[in-house]
């Protein structure tokens, strides 16, 4: 024995030291103890075992591993020195640990653990433990009649490792459900996208190339191009255009730019150039590193609205400069009366040609019964048809008797005061077809008077409003349609002006607040998230109100019991270089926050465990001079063990006794499994049935469809005669013949591996598969449950569905059952799955043979994943069955 050391720590020599002549194994055993300090020393983690399992020795490695002194350890039966931590039962750390020491002593051969959770106590706590995985080896020290003289227990700490696979682990799992919720999240913005009342494009690429275009972007550019094309290409107008600048300089510098009514000639429905006016806002997008990677471009064609307006502004430019020069020229007639009836003619006849003349409807209306005295061509332009003159306003426009305008005359006529009125809703038939159709006017109704200053007729100045009404309320239910998008999104979307006033807030303010978001319109933002949460934004507030784009996180307490951590942007409102007020976006950060917190709480608690561990490792090392004092006694204690050795051999006779049994029990799960095979070769047979009964029928029939209609096609084109209409008619038949036996394909692919779950997740297939047992049994099945996704493993997923899946074939098989539901529920533990029917349920005596061939293959796969499946059945009252999973499992 030149190096004992090297013997009793290195796995590689076992099978040497197992081979060693007995006269040399006596001599290791005779000079072990002597070589106690250098087994101590060695820097592997060792134990040295007595066969009834007492410590004998053990290396000062593991004793700084595990926070321990050797007066503890050494003499110690080895399951109390080391007991199971009892907020970890699932570890069975004793009972693994000894079944792997009892097959040591009973094959004479090593045996290996390659993971273990073991915790240790915590030095500092006693009554608590810290949380320790291992990989470990036990070796036998044979006697030279084969028995064990000692037990040589190597073990290696990985729990670092293991710490490090869990992270990942959660980290993939968090990844997986992030992903899910991003892709829901794509698919509602893309239909936000696509259906967006205004046009919306998607340019990418210093080239400005267009790779998303909505339909309504589309309509504004009928019959052209825009996918893969650069903007000037796509959009020619643009290349020397201010705005073709605009959208340039935004990918540039990332600032967006918006404009309102801006003139843009294009060429549209003719192949001239049009005067189109236009309202747009371009805005920057950003890849993952911050970089600019293309543009989103907001369009929205209003030049009927433009036009509309500058109408109504001119129209009422008109009318109020008429208005004024006729109270001028009334006045001056007035005087001028009284002087000479020749100056009056001369002023009566100008004031009628200024009548006719003016560009606004104008009509003098005389006498109590309101004749029409004088009518110029503009107002007989908005009634033709219509004979006016001499005759009263009833008996010629029947249709205002029941209308406000009517009302109104009266009163001029009566008191004298004169009424306008800026938009009024007046119905009138049409000549073409005689229906009624609605018509906006603005008006003035102003008394005449006599010289004796008695009202003797009414003055009426009146402009037809219809179109500009009909632009207006266009825009109102694009602002309408705009606040829908807006209040879909999960960010808190407002507008605050120079008063730090809410002039717009989207519904998601209503999550966070408790106040419809039309409440929160004119009141201050300081009333609203409280006078805590308001100091932490305010310079962030000052500075969007300065024309800095502002983005900032922040913690918010708007309440007491309401704290959020937020992500904002303040986009400034700027109108001719004034700031306006500036947009809100606030996206709800706290999770991330929290995770954040909490790591680097663990960092911290870290740091300072390594300092509690450099303290302990100095106490060690003083307690360690303390244990040489005690190798006498250990000398003693190993003679001692050696008598136990008999006690040991009655414990081989019981462990013969339980190995017989084992076999007993072994030959039974030989049989069940037997039956399972039996099981599972009839699905196969099943499955290959049904592949062949969808081939046959389904593929069969349409390829010889096929085959027909090519025979026929073949023999019309050797005659030669074979007509344009007929050969396409036949061409589509075959091609609608190729679309079902694609989908009688994917069908069958589908049924053999779930897709949906692969690209879904459990929660999805389950449902997808619900519904299509529910059309394929005419069983009503309903998926209960409040989850909207399930994390767990692709494989354990797998195993789930396929439970349940073998559930359902029960069902639809044996149950005779009308109604099924499946539950799904998160516990603490994980998640409970609960299929259920109404069926005739299972006989007592027949539910031996469900077991072994139905249940045995689902409790298989339930095992195989570390769950744990229960079935609960009476005749005539149904069948339950219930699969706990653990959230966290790793499929055997």
């Amino acid at each position: 024995m030149k190096d004992l050391q090297k013997s009793l720590s290195t796995t590689g020599d076992v099978s040497k030291r197992n081979n060693i002549p007995s006269v040399e194994l006596q001599e290791m055993i005779g000079v072990l103890l002597p070589f106690k300090k250098t087994f101590e020393a060695q820097s592997g983690l060792s134990l040295l075992l007595s066969p009834d399992l007492t410590i004998l020795a053990i290396t000062d490695s593991l004793l700084k591993e595990i926070y321990r002194s050797r007066r503890e350890i050494v003499g110690g039966y080895l399951f109390d020195v080391f007991p199971d931590n009892p907020d970890a039962p699932q570890a069975s750390a004793t009972s693994n640990m000894k079944a792997s020491m009892e097959k040591v002593l009973a094959t004479g051969l090593p045996h290996k653990i390659d993971f273990q959770q073991y915790d240790i106590r915590d030095p500092e706590n006693p009554a608590s433990f810290i949380e320790r995985y291992w990989s470990t080896i036990t070796i036998p020290i044979l006697n030279d009649d084969g028995s064990t003289a000692y037990i040589l227990h190597e073990t290696v700490n990985i729990t670092e490792e293991v710490k490090a696979k869990q992270q990942l682990q959660e980290s993939k799992e968090r990844e997986q459900t992030a992903v899910a919720h991003a892709e829901q999240q794509r698919l509602r913005l893309k239909r936000l996208f696509d259906h967006a009342p205004a046009g919306l494009a998607i340019v990418e690429g210093p080239d400005l190339v267009f790779k998303e275009v909505n339909d309504t972007y589309q309509q504004l550019f009928p019959g052209r191009e825009f996918l893969g094309l650069p903007l000037t290409e796509a959009l020619p107008e643009l290349l020397h255009h201010p705005a073709g600048d605009a959208v340039r300089k935004v990918y540039e510098t990332g600032e967006t730019y918006e404009g309102k009514e801006v003139l843009i000639p294009m060429v549209r429905y003719k192949d001239q150039p049009e005067d189109l006016y236009w309202n747009f806002i371009n805005q920057a997008i950003y890849d993952p590193q911050g970089n600019i990677s293309g543009i989103l471009l907001f369009a929205l064609d209003v030049t009927e609205f433009v036009e509309a307006r500058r109408q109504v502004e001119k129209g009422s430019e008109a009318v109020q400069a008429l208005n004024q020069e006729l109270e001028e020229r009334v006045k001056q007639r007035t005087k001028e009366l009284q002087h000479a009836e020749a100056e009056a003619d001369r002023q009566s006849k100008r004031l009628k040609d200024l009548f006719m003349h003016a560009p606004a409807a104008i009509c003098i209306l005389d006498g109590p019964e309101l004749v029409y005295e004088l009518v110029n061509p503009v107002y007989e332009q908005l009634f033709p048809g219509r004979t006016l003159l001499g005759k009263p306003i009833l008996e010629v426009l029947p249709e205002i008797k029941d209308n406000p305008v009517y009302k109104h005359f009266r009163e001029v006529y009566e008191t004298g005061k004169t009424h306008e009125e800026s938009e009024l809703l007046i119905p009138f038939i049409r000549p073409e077809d005689g229906a009624l159709e609605n018509r906006y006017f603005r008006f003035i109704q102003q008394a005449r008077c006599n010289e004796q200053e008695q009202i003797d007729g009414i003055i009426v100045f009146a402009l037809e409003v219809t179109e500009q009404v009909a632009a207006r309320k266009a825009v109102e239910t694009s602002e309408q349609q705009l606040r829908l998008v807006t209040n879909a999104l999960p960010v808190l979307i407002g507008y605050l002006d120079k008063e730090e006033k809410y002039r717009f807030a989207n519904k998601a303010y209503e999550h966070w607040f408790p106040l419809k978001s039309e409440d929160l319109i004119g009141r201050y933002l300081r009333d609203i998230i409280g006078e805590e949460a308001y100091r932490n934004v305010k310079e962030y507030i000052e500075q969007g109100f300065a024309g800095q784009a502002v983005s900032f996180e922040a913690r918010m307490p708007y309440r007491a019991d309401f704290v959020k951590h937020i992500q904002t942007n303040y986009v400034p409102d700027l109108k001719d270089g004034v700031v306006q007020g500036f947009y809100t976006l606030v996206t709800d950060v706290t999770d991330q926050v929290l995770i954040r917190e909490a790591l680097e709480e663990s960092e911290q608690k870290a740091n300072i465990i390594a300092e509690k561990l450099a303290i302990a490792n100095q106490s060690l090392k003083i307690a360690n001079k303390e244990l040489g004092n005690y190798n006498t006694e250990l000398e003693q204690r190993v003679a001692e063990r050696t008598a136990a050795l008999l006690e040991t051999n009655r414990l081989l006779k019981d462990q013969i006794e339980e190995n017989k049994r084992a076999e007993d029990s072994l030959s039974k799960s030989h049989r069940q499994l037997q039956a399972l095979t039996k099981h599972l070769q009839e699905m196969r047979e099943e499955e290959r049935k049904y592949i062949a009964r969808e081939l046959h029928d389904e593929l069969g029939q349409s390829f010889t469809a096929l085959k027909i209609d090519v025979a026929l096609l073949l023999k019309k084109l050797k005659g030669g005669k074979i007509d344009q209409a007929f050969l396409s008619k036949e061409l589509q038949s075959m091609m609608k013949t190729i679309n079902g036996a694609i989908t009688s394909v994917r069908e069958i692919v589908a049924t053999l591996r779930p897709a949906v779950l692969d690209n879904f997740g459990l929660l999805s297939e389950i449902e997808s598969q619900a519904q299509d047992f529910q059309k394929r049994t005419s069983v009503a099945v309903d998926v209960i449950t409040d989850l909207e996704y399930i994390p767990l493993e692709q494989e354990t997923s797998i195993e789930v569905f396929r439970i349940i899946q073998e559930s359902m074939t029960n069902i639809a098989r044996h149950a005779a059952a009308t109604f099924a539901t499946i539950t799904i529920d998160e516990t603490a533990e994980g998640f409970n799955f609960t299929v259920a029917d109404n069926g005739k349920g299972i006989k007592a005596e027949n539910l031996s043979e469900i077991r072994t061939f139905g249940l045995l293959g689902m409790q298989e796969r339930a095992e195989r994943i570390g769950a744990t499946l229960a079935i609960d059945t009476k005749p005539y009252s149904g069948t339950r069955i219930t699969l706990e999973v653990p959230s966290t499992v790793t499929p055997q």
